[in-house]
């Protein structure tokens, strides 16, 4: 089995049923089935919903039975689904056909970050993120771990593609986020910086600055959002370099941050089974390279991993074809490059987009690659996969 994968919520598999939908997916060409074991909440539209066309997930919850003893003081909380014994992931891993592959959404979850929030970023005013747990926060990287470790042991699914084990941007993850001010680069930046006392108490043992460091983010936010200025968006963009690059403290806590995200992958990648694939899926940022704020340096992860699954989520060909060019050049050769595309809009207005994009892919040496996300995707654009997995072994 290679790995030519469409991205599955739970809820879709079980309206459509798993037979009904592995013949659909392997009428496409496909092979794998990659399916969310860990999700955070969402509003989706479902163009071939069958009893419902707007779908509101459950926060914070996992698609597949947990074993409490492989957690630390955070403790998954299992989908209604699961509690009234439904197993999706069982009735996937017992079938022959398609190999199961694990979504994991690791430390975006609402729902354990407001139970759990000492365990979650603090901005430099001490303000939670309870969307977003820490990476440095030694309960959530139990958490993370024992999430991964817990699928791969309990289900013999062929790996894991691990999202957000890193700190989430400052405008990602909250419901109804709102403001009176105008957002840019600079002010989104400052605000995702995380100050909680673990990230502060390791990074001062490594002999990071990071009190004088704390006070002055806060006291540049607070003379921003006191002034009457406006940052226009390509300023903002090069004020955040310039602090990036002339500012000492900064660029060593930015630096320290992507040790602490890779040191976490490096422990999940330790604690599966050998025999499953640890894929990483670098950000939520656009373009892909745009990870390294959320902790992700991609070369070390591809390390530490093994695989680096880039949703190349790009309007057209060209643009995708350049991220491509970006990551393989930040990878150097290290590590298995996957790529997901979605065949759908925003990212594509026409089929010929779509294949000259995939054909481009190969180009470019990608092998392995997955759809997103067969719950939004309508029917006509799903059709569109046996054409652009031709394209992608024209080339091979």
């Amino acid at each position: 089995m290679g790995y030519r994968a469409i991205y599955a919520y739970a809820w879709d598999l079980v309206e459509v049923g798993v037979s009904a939908a592995l013949e659909r997916f392997g009428s496409l060409g496909l092979d794998t089935v990659t399916i969310a074991g860990s999700y955070h909440a969402g509003k989706f539209l479902r163009p071939h919903g069958k009893t419902g066309k707007v779908y509101f997930p459950e926060d914070g919850v996992v698609y597949f039975r947990p074993d409490p003893k492989r957690y630390g003081p955070i403790k998954p909380a299992p989908h209604s689904m699961i509690r009234a014994g439904t197993d999706i992931m069982r009735e996937l891993t017992d079938q022959d056909g398609l190999a199961t592959n694990v979504w994991l959404v690791l430390l975006h979850n609402t729902r354990l970050g407001e139970t759990h929030p000492r365990s979650t970023v603090a901005n430099a005013f001490g303000d939670r993120y309870v969307y977003s747990l820490c990476p440095s926060a030694p309960d959530a990287r139990a958490y993370a771990i024992g999430l991964a470790l817990d699928v791969t042991e309990s289900y013999p699914v062929a790996g894991v593609s691990l999202e957000t084990p890193g700190f989430l941007p400052y405008p990602h993850g909250y419901h109804h986020e709102f403001s009176l001010n105008r957002p840019n680069r600079w002010l989104d930046s400052q605000l995702g910086l995380c100050f909680c006392e673990h990230c502060s108490a390791t990074a001062r043992r490594d002999g990071l600055k990071i009190e004088p460091l704390r006070r002055q983010v806060a006291s540049d936010i607070e003379a921003y959002l006191a002034s009457g200025v406006d940052f226009p968006a390509d300023m903002a963009e090069a004020f955040w370099l310039a602090d990036t690059r002339t500012d000492g403290d900064l660029a060593a806590f930015l630096n320290w941050r992507c040790a602490v995200v890779t040191s976490l992958v490096r422990e999940i990648r330790e604690a599966v089974r050998r025999d499953a694939t640890v894929a990483v899926i670098p950000s939520v940022a656009r373009p892909t390279g745009g990870a390294w704020y959320e902790g992700t340096d991609l070369k070390a992860l591809a390390q530490a991993a093994g695989i680096i699954e880039a949703g190349f989520y790009e309007p057209g060909p060209t643009r995708i074809k350049a991220d491509l060019h970006d990551v393989k050049r930040r990878l150097r050769g290290l590590g298995a490059l996957r790529g997901i595309l979605r065949p759908a809009f925003p990212d594509f207005e026409a089929k010929n987009d779509f294949l000259e994009a995939m054909r481009w892919l190969g180009v470019g040496g990608i092998r392995e690659i997955a759809f997103y996300n067969w719950g939004h995707v309508r029917d006509a654009n799903l059709d569109w996969i046996p054409a652009g997995l031709s394209e992608l072994e024209a080339v091979a």
